[in-house]
């Protein structure tokens, strides 16, 4: 089978982490019971806070967990906190050997606090492809049922995928163990305290994961799915937190289109850049060629495999933010579970209200068919683009020189606004978040490396400005809709752009006037970049921009990898002349 339990996975049993073996005696404690998605669901109709609405789960998706016909959805609500917490986090693997020791004897302790309670435990496969399944066990109380629900509900109950299980690539990895407990107290100020005690202690290298203190749901989805990542990062794949599609063009009218046969497409960006937008899209504002078919893997998680050109996903659900979604809003038929909504009566029935009345990140689990067709498994994707707000930058970039196309990924950004209490000059500065993914526990030089591996095997790499573009300063700017960036990734899609050198940015390419303006009328005029107002000014603050890019790869982890590092500052230089 795929994943390895401690006993098949170390040879020697001394190199198991002493964090892992706390973490699998409680979970192999025969105390705690293991229950399944229709169980969990009924102990957390029981629990206080949690709220049964009128709306039914999507009908299939509970069918498929078993649950009672007729099943509502739930809504559970957390106290002050209500986001994940970073400042929580505590890795094992980099800390002092004299904190370590402390640590693991606070853990103990955790556990020992833990098992006074009544314990359950749910157990998961992580992965959906037969060549990438990890077996996933979560521990935790039994008055943290709702979140036991929520998990299997994210992830896939290990019952309803045992026999394929059994049937997948045996894997060198471990299987992977969470352990929670809610109501952890401690007065320590080693650890986090912001509103509560909290930790999240994480274990990458042998797949444990503790949260303490933490109610959030979404601690327990991104806590797996870190270690999900890392897991298939170990195998040799990239790590993606964003979005991919397949488009199959065989099934167009136009004989033209069909010879582009089936591509994919990827793509990678902080909240609000158009992530879910680009993935999503039904026919990308209309642009698409007439017959075409769409599948979508998924918006938020999976792995790129570059030796067998495959894609593969973690999970058959989505996790969504809820703040633009009213009562009668389409999605709610898809909808399995709520956190932290608002609750008003309509008529007689009780209705969660989706547009953060009670507090902001109010969040649903909601099934994957809301996506329209889907699958476990892609083609190795043809294009890459990093979604970016950097004003400086024309809406779309395409970038010819390896090195430049994942420096840009490694130093992905985005911007600070108005909205936020800094200053001025804060204004100026960028927001970095390498490859879009806040949840990588490992050095950043490893997804270089990935990513560089993905692009020099033959993905091409773009970059989207997803905000706007400097017209006479960094606050007089022309807006980027939407369906421009919609229009220009079906250009990049079927192959409609040709593209000329950015000589200010040796290594990235503009798309010719010929053939942007054929699909664009009046691109270059409003965003050429040789015709911005007060020239000068722009030069500069592309230059800082740039500057800032650089002393943020020099800061990193990069520096234990001085001739990578080197690559990437040396294509990171504008040419001013």
């Amino acid at each position: 089978m795929a994943s390895k339990s401690s006993h098949l996975y170390y040879s020697n049993l001394n190199d198991c982490s002493k964090i892992r073996v706390v973490a699998e005696t409680v979970m192999l404690n025969p105390k705690v019971k293991k229950v399944t998605a229709a169980e969990a669901y009924g102990i957390a109709l029981k629990q206080p806070g949690v709220s049964e609405t009128d709306i039914k789960i999507y009908p299939a998706f509970a069918k498929k967990l078993g649950l009672p016909e007729g099943a509502n959805i739930l809504n559970d609500c957390h106290g002050k906190i209500i986001g994940r917490t970073a400042k929580a986090r505590v890795f094992y693997n980099r800390i002092k050997e004299d904190e370590k020791t402390k640590v693991e004897g606070d853990i103990r302790e955790a556990v020992y606090q833990l098992e006074q309670n009544d314990l359950i435990k749910a157990e998961a496969i992580i992965g959906l492809d037969n060549d990438l399944m990890l077996k996933g066990t979560f521990v935790t109380t039994r008055s943290d049922a709702m979140n036991v629900f929520n998990w299997l509900s994210n992830f896939t109950p290990f019952e309803l995928l045992e026999e394929e299980y059994k049937n997948s690539k045996d894997l060198p990895i471990q299987d992977i163990i969470i352990v929670a407990f809610n109501d952890w107290t401690c007065d320590d100020p080693y650890y986090c305290n912001i509103g509560s005690p909290q930790l999240a202690l994480v274990d990458e290298q042998h797949n444990v994961i503790f949260n303490l203190g933490m109610r959030y749901f979404g601690e327990r989805k991104k806590g797996t799915l870190t270690l999900a990542w890392t897991s298939g990062m170990r195998l040799g794949m990239a790590a993606c937190h964003g979005g991919i599609k397949e488009i199959d063009f065989t099934t167009c009218i136009d004989d033209d289109s069909k010879k582009l046969g089936k591509r994919s497409i990827a793509f990678y960006g902080l909240s609000g850049t158009g992530k879910s937008s680009h993935t999503n899209s039904a026919d990308n504002a209309g642009t698409m060629p007439e017959g075409f078919s769409k599948v979508v893997l998924h918006d938020d998680a999976f792995q790129i495999d570059t030796k067998n050109k495959v894609c593969r996903v973690w999970e058959p659900s989505l996790f969504d933010k809820t703040d633009s979604r009213p009562i009668t809003h389409p999605d709610w038929e898809y909808c399995i579970s709520l956190m932290n909504h608002a609750l008003m009566e309509v008529k007689g029935k009780l209705y969660p209200i989706g547009l953060d009345l009670r507090q902001a990140n109010g969040r649903a689990i909601l099934d994957r068919d809301l996506l329209g067709k889907w699958v476990n498994k892609c083609s190795f994707p043809k294009a890459l683009a990093w979604l970016m707000k950097d004003t400086v930058l024309p809406p779309i970039l395409k970038f010819s020189d390896y090195y430049l196309a994942v420096a840009m990924g490694a130093a992905l950004v985005t911007k600070r606004n108005r909205a936020e209490n800094v200053t001025e000059e804060e204004l100026k500065k960028l927001v970095f978040e390498p490859f879009a993914n806040p949840f990588r526990v490992y050095e950043l030089w490893k997804d270089v490396e990935s990513f560089h591996k993905v692009i020099s095997s033959g993905a091409e790499c773009y970059c989207y400005n997803s905000a706007s573009f400097w017209k006479s300063s960094d606050t007089d700017l022309e807006d980027i809709k939407l369906n421009t960036s919609l229009t220009l990734q079906t250009a990049i899609l079927t192959d409609q752009l040709e593209w000329k050198k950015w000589e200010v940015l040796p290594g990235a390419m503009i798309p010719t006037k010929k053939t942007i303006e054929k699909i664009l009328p009046g691109y270059y005029d409003k965003y050429d970049p040789n015709k911005r107002h007060n020239p000068k000014n722009y030069l500069d603050l592309l230059k800082s921009r740039f500057k800032q890019r650089r002393d943020f790869l020099k800061s990193s982890d990069l520096v234990a990898k001085p001739e990578l590092l080197n690559k990437l500052l040396r294509v990171l230089e504008i040419n001013s002349k």
